[in-house]
């Protein structure tokens, strides 16, 4: 009995296992059911839901605007997202190979979504706990980049990869791919591939090796983490793992894959998207004028203007200004660190305290090759400081002798653990340095059309976007008596009337019956001398006597009527002579432009053509031709007077520029304000107008003994030197209606007359003494014409504000 009752236990027991694999496989059939109708449903409320694919199929990329230098250099752009379009078409094939590589190998083979990738990536995040990885395709990504957010949630990888179908049954595999090398971002505002490409290599795609395009192709999984400027070690290991993929792919042969992995990658200077370049005004000026003209649709329609600047010029302006304005605060104290920051005790390889050193820099802006540094330890000899890029360096020894006294006092300014200095790499040799306090300007334009061809607003465009070749008022001291002294020849003198240089006193007027007894520089006097010998030595109490003689108020008529200044910034006084007056670099440069060109008036320009995205010119500048207008002052005057101009940068105060340039066609004017707050040299030859500037934004003296010759004319010599190279010389063609006196001028040169005009002599009071039977010559000019009375209103010609407005009006 017991036998028998075993049996059936068994059997039982067998059924009831099967029983329970069957209703298991049923269950999980049903809950597969269950699933697919729900993924069902789901698709079948959301796909009618999705975006239309019209937005991909007639892509308008959001396009920066870009100001061009007119030798095609890129000199800045705006707009959020810097990007440059590039067809797939025109798309290196390397790069597309090292992009399939990093991102997705299968992208021609799966149809939006890789199963393979979806099974990975759920069991790794399955075992993870939460999502890590995503398993997201190229298409996917473009879905997300135009579509979706990229939060890592369920709900949003289900409408990525139904977007992902829908982008597949709609584009090619080729437009999608253009879609993602343009749209996708890439670090330091670069959109795109072709615009990464300039950013961290400073060249266009199709110029790029093996191992650039690795790098490149790298940066979709993480910018932020794999950017070549912040994180050097995490690009290149991203990049030895793109160029690994490439050769088990055979996108790259073994022979290429060796090379690549050898080289060493070097990011462009100034890259970093805090650095500022050479174009930094430029670019902010070119911003200005279409802002007025476009709205807001020039940071996304990728406008192109192009300018009348020279690259190289404006390059050599940008390194001199800031090498004179340097120059000049290295004679001057250390000023102590910039801030101080809280970067912990000092913890060697502790990447902790690493990062968070790194981290400081987020606050921080380098200013060209000025670049940011922490410092990370200091003892009694020796410093170390980190940069941007990762980099130690250490300072030693002599090396710190400027800056000594800060290692060991300073309160905030003390160079210590995390204190903030600067550094520059001059020759391969880093230096301690530091923003300096003063400021500069350089402009150089063409006085024969009134193209601008390099512009300088400041030291650093980052750390002060104040132009001060357009926006600051200045004092112009000296460098302003030309236009006293060309007045005077139109009023009747000539460059050989005799003034005495002697003391005077002029009434103030009031109730206590003041005078203004004026003094030369070196508080001097020459006596009678040459109208000029008094010009090229810089003779204050001449100039002043001049004015007095034809008078403020025709001053002020002449030099705005001729030279482009307005009227409203003078006042009819005495101190007009000695450059009392304010005006702007770019107003200087314009009236300088009147005596380097002969006599005519040039109206100063920067933008050449605009370009809307497709390249057609929407907008172009029509520079004036001087060949086809009338000279503003007589080309007579303009002789004399460029002959004059360059006797000062023979024997006068700008001596210094003939003797290290070695050119006949070069003249100018230095010029220096009382107490040297404002210094400057205006300069040119006949093809090329330079003005440069130095002083401080809230006027205060540089210093005993600083001139405009000690200052301003070295930054402008070394403009000069390189901006003029080997260029043939010029000179201005004599015009009709002069007479040539052989080697009587103060250096027994020759002399430039007005045919017909009648010698003069300027009294001790101010005064004209005529030879006898000689008629006033203020009454008539050289041709015996009337010359109307002092006015105090222009007669002809046209004022104007210095705006950018005028740059651009021509447009």
């Amino acid at each position: 009995m017991q036998k028998s009752n075993q049996a059936p236990r068994k059997v039982n027991k067998t059924n009831r296992k099967i029983g329970f694999i069957f209703k298991l496989i049923f269950a999980i059939f049903g809950l597969g059911i269950a699933c697919a109708g729900t993924i069902a449903i789901m698709i079948f409320m959301t796909y009618p839901k999705l975006p239309s694919i019209d937005e991909l199929r007639n892509y308008q990329p959001k396009l920066p605007l870009q100001v061009y230098s007119d030798d095609g250099v890129l000199l800045g752009q705006f707009g959020q997202e810097h990007r440059i379009f590039i067809s797939f078409d025109h798309t290196p094939k390397m790069l597309v190979n090292a992009i399939l590589a990093a991102e997705d190998e299968r992208f021609y083979q799966h149809g939006g979504i890789d199963y393979l990738g979806v099974v990975r990536a759920i069991v790794t995040n399955v075992i993870s706990g939460h999502i890590q990885s995503g398993a997201s395709t190229i298409t996917m990504q473009v879905a997300r980049n135009f579509f979706l957010s990229s939060q890592k949630t369920f709900s949003r990888k289900f409408n990525e990869a139904l977007l992902a179908y829908k982008l597949e049954n709609s584009l090619t595999k080729d437009q999608i791919l253009e879609l993602y090398i343009n749209q996708i971002y890439l670090g330091q505002r670069a959109y795109g591939f072709a615009e990464a490409s300039l950013t961290y290599f400073g060249k266009p795609l199709d110029k790029l090796s093996i191992a650039q395009y690795a790098v490149l192709a790298g940066l979709p999984k993480a910018p932020s983490a794999y950017n070549p400027v912040v994180n050097k070690e995490r690009s290149h290991a991203r990049e030895m793992y793109v160029l690994e993929r490439m050769r088990a792919l055979n996108f790259i042969t073994q022979t290429e894959y060796t090379n690549a992995i050898n080289q060493k990658i070097y990011i462009v200077k100034g890259s970093n998207k805090d650095a500022t370049d050479s174009g930094g005004y430029i670019a902010e000026m070119a911003r200005q004028m279409l802002y007025d003209k476009y709205g807001d649709s020039i940071y996304t329609q990728g406008y192109k203007v192009y300018t009348t600047v020279d690259s190289k010029m404006q390059q050599t302006a940008y390194n001199v200004l800031r090498n004179g304005l340097l120059q000049y605060d290295h004679t001057h104290s250390y000023n102590g660190a910039e801030e101080q920051l809280n970067i912990g005790d000092d913890a060697p390889d502790d990447p902790i305290t690493d990062q968070i050193i790194m981290s400081g820099f987020d606050g921080l802006s380098d200013f060209g090759d000025l670049q940011a540094a922490i410092v990370t330890k200091v003892e009694s000899d020796q410093i170390k400081v980190k940069l941007r890029n990762g980099n130690d360096i250490e300072f030693n020894g002599n090396e710190l002798s400027w800056v000594h006294k800060y290692l060991i006092t300073g309160g905030n300014q003390q160079i210590k653990r995390g204190a903030v200095i600067r550094i520059r790499n001059i020759n391969d040799k880093w230096i301690i340095t530091q923003t300096p306090g003063v400021e500069g300007g350089l402009i150089a334009l063409d006085p024969n059309n009134g193209a601008i061809k390099a512009l300088i607003g400041g030291f650093d465009f980052t750390r002060n976007n104040f132009n001060h070749i357009t926006q600051a008022m200045r004092q112009p001291g000296s460098s302003f008596k030309p236009f006293i002294y060309s007045a005077a020849l139109d009023k009747g003198f000539s460059a050989n009337t005799i003034i005495n240089d002697s003391p005077i006193c002029f009434p103030t007027g009031g109730e206590d019956n003041g005078e203004w007894c004026p003094r030369n520089d070196e508080d001097d006097f020459l006596g009678p001398i040459s109208f000029r010998e008094a010009l090229t030595r810089s003779i204050n109490i001449v100039t002043i006597k001049i004015l007095n003689q034809i008078t403020p108020p025709y001053a002020i008529a002449y030099i705005s009527n001729k030279f482009g200044f307005n009227k409203t910034q003078f006042q009819p006084y005495l101190t007009m002579a000695l450059g009392a007056n304010e005006v702007t670099p770019l107003q200087m440069a314009e009236a300088y432009a009147v005596f380097a060109n002969g006599g005519y008036s040039v109206q100063p320009y920067l933008i050449k053509t605009i370009t809307d995205n497709n390249g057609t010119i929407i907008a172009k500048t029509q520079p004036n031709n001087i060949h086809n207008q009338q000279p503003v002052i007589d080309p007579r005057n303009a002789y004399i007077m460029n002959s004059i101009l360059q006797d000062v940068v023979r024997y006068g105060t700008g001596a210094r520029a003939y003797a290290e340039l070695k050119r006949n066609d070069i003249a100018g004017k230095t010029g220096t304000t009382t107490d040297a707050k404002d210094v400057w040299f205006d300069g040119y030859t006949p093809n090329l107008v330079t003005i440069t500037w130095m002083g401080y934004d809230k006027p205060k003296s540089l210093g005993s003994h600083q001139y405009g010759a000690t200052l301003a004319l070295p930054i402008w010599i070394n403009f000069m030197r390189q901006a003029l190279g080997n260029s043939p010389q010029t000179q201005l063609p004599m015009p009709s209606g002069i007479t040539v006196i052989p080697n009587s001028t103060w250096k027994n040169n020759d002399e430039y007359i007005y045919t017909g005009s009648i010698p003069l002599l300027l009294n001790d009071n101010g005064s004209i003494q005529l030879p006898e039977n000689a008629s006033n010559p203020s009454a008539s000019n050289a041709s015996g014409t009337a010359v109307s009375p002092p006015s105090t209103a222009p007669q002809s010609g046209s004022q104007k504000d210095d705006t950018l407005g005028d740059l651009i009006k021509n447009i």
